[in-house]
This record gives structure tokens, C-alpha cells and sequence, in this order.
């Protein structure tokens, strides 16, 4: 699962409404907001240290002049030394949060559901906002199907029709 920024409030607010329809957790209906936005510094927290990651793979690979090709291999080295989840694992990183933050939020006035359905509920929540990259790329690589690939012109506008597509599928701005 890749995390978007811009969609960070709108999974906040889907798993506190979700959940307090189901009866699984009481919030009152001044402490909705708080409930969301604790959801919501978790899920920054998370890529604020994904921000830190990257860094630090950059910095590795050109401190020790590794070829781009490796930046995968030294991003799974780093993450794994870091503690930092990665690719599948960032779903269940951020519900086990998520269920956490439920049991010691001052917002969350009563949790009815054992903690295993809520992270249940929590993935399904999560991956119901998943965003298909592979789809997206598709969709980019349709608008430069004139431009010859394996060229430095190539990336350049494959790079650009992705940020177009973002933009246009609301992930960023």
C-alpha cells in the first residue's frame, strides 16, 4: 500500500465513521474530530519517517556510489535496520496503530470489538483506499505512447504524465 497525503483525512474519517456505525467503538460527537485527526498523525508520522528513509537510502547509495538499480535492495536493507514497514506491511503497521491508538485515545470513550476484528475491519478499510499504482502507470503510459522507450526523454515524460495523473486522480497537487 502506498500512502497519499491527500487522502489521509478521508481514511481517518472512513474508519472512525465505520467503526462507530458498526458499534465496534464509541466516540461522542465532540471528540469525532480528535479521533480522526490521532488517526490522522499516525498516518504522518508514517510518512514522515518513510521521508527519512529515503533520505537515508539516497545519502547510502551516494556515499558508497551505488547504481540506481540498487536503490530497491538498499531501501529493503535500510527500512529492515530502521523498523520501518514496507510494501504489504504498511497496511498492517497502520491498523495495528490504528487499534492501538483506539485502546489509549482519550476520544474513543469505549471499544466494544476484540482487538483482532477491529484489525480485520481496519485492513479491509485500509485496502478499500489502495490505490492501484500499476493502473495508474498504465494510464501514464498511454498519454507518451509517441516518445521511444528506454530513452532519458522517455522517463522525463513518463515522470511528468504520472505526476498528471495524480493529480487528476486527487493523490497529490
Amino acid at each position: 500500500m502506498k500512502l497519499y497525503r491527500l487522502k489521509i483525512p478521508t481514511i481517518a474519517h472512513d474508519v472512525i465513521e465505520h467503526l462507530t456505525q458498526e458499534g465496534m467503538i464509541e466516540v461522542t460527537g465532540e471528540g469525532r474530530a480528535e479521533a480522526e485527526l490521532d488517526l490522522v498523525a499516525v498516518m504522518e508520522e508514517y510518512l514522515n519517517r518513510d521521508t527519512e528513509l529515503r533520505e537515508a537510502v539516497r545519502e547510502h547509495m551516494s556515499r558508497h556510489s551505488v547504481p540506481y538499480d540498487q536503490y530497491g535492495k538498499i531501501r529493503g536493507q535500510l527500512a529492515g535496520s530502521m523498523g520501518h514497514p514496507t510494501g504489504d506491511d504498511v497496511e498492517r503497521f497502520v491498523a495495528r496503530q490504528f487499534v492501538e491508538n483506539f485502546m489509549i485515545s482519550r476520544w474513543v470513550e469505549e471499544v466494544y470489538a476484540e482487538d483482532e476484528v477491529l484489525y480485520r475491519t481496519v485492513m479491509d478499510l485500509l485496502r478499500g483506499h489502495s490505490v492501484d499504482e500499476h493502473l495508474l502507470r498504465d494510464e501514464a503510459r498511454e498519454k507518451i505512447k509517441n516518445v521511444r522507450e528506454g530513452t532519458v526523454d522517455y522517463e522525463l515524460a513518463l515522470s511528468h504524465a504520472m505526476r498528471e495523473v495524480k493529480k487528476r486522480h486527487g493523490l497529490i497537487r
